[in-house]
């Protein structure tokens, strides 16, 4: 068997590595409130949030926001994030297993639509960027599907076969991105989206990181 025969993972970051729920609701809140949006709670995110994100914000205003809008909110939204971040961290039981699985022998990377340049330096602050053969982050305007982004990754794994990958994340998203390259998904309930909305997608949903790995070794056995 060679070396990427079993089971590889391309784990999400935001929502299901880093708990960031927080800090993504008080940015989605400061960046609406330059509309006049009132303040909405987790579980309204969790139902309401979809990709691309101006669809999301649409479902909040009832209307797309302008093009001046939607810069303008963005660029309120990841200010207000990057001041918060530094209060959130790994989800629970996350190092242990990324460890775990490196040390079983099976390979992991990591693609996030965080921005690339301030991806990597919080991953390696965590200690954990020795477990992965990859971690990449989003180059380029933010809003839209990972689904591009997610091909581009697997190719640059170069032996890595998608039949052997399952994406993690917490987002119908990462399903989408996971279809187009051929791999398998398993959605985490813990971050952007609520179980009934993950549901819907069609691939299996779980409570626990340590449950979304035990799913992707059963995936691909």
């Amino acid at each position: 068997m060679g070396k990427h025969e079993s089971a590889h993972i391309v784990w999400d970051w935001n929502g299901t590595l880093f708990h960031d729920n927080d800090a993504i609701i008080g940015a989605t809140n400061a960046a609406s409130a330059e509309l006049g949006l009132a303040p909405i709670t987790l579980e309204q995110y969790r139902a309401l949030y979809c990709v691309p994100v101006p669809k999301f914000y649409e479902r909040l205003m009832g209307r797309l926001p302008t093009d001046a809008e939607w810069e303008a909110m963005d660029e309120i939204f990841h200010r207000y994030y990057a001041e918060h971040r530094a209060l959130c961290g790994l989800t629970d039981g996350a190092a242990e297993l990324l460890a775990g699985w490196r040390s079983a022998g099976g390979s992991q990377s990591l693609l996030s639509m965080y921005v690339h340049e301030e991806l990597v330096p919080l991953v390696r602050g965590f200690g954990i960027e020795p477990h992965f053969v990859r971690v990449e982050g989003r180059v380029g305007p933010s809003g839209g599907s990972k689904a591009e982004h997610m091909v581009r990754h697997l190719r640059s794994l170069g032996e890595v076969r998608p039949g052997r990958t399952v994406v993690i994340g917490d987002a119908a998203d990462d399903a989408v991105a996971a279809r187009a390259v051929g791999a398998q998904a398993v959605l985490y309930t813990g971050g952007s989206h609520g179980r009934a909305s993950l549901e819907e997608v069609g691939v299996p949903v779980v409570d626990s990181l340590a449950e979304a790995v035990e799913e992707a070794q059963r995936l691909v056995a």
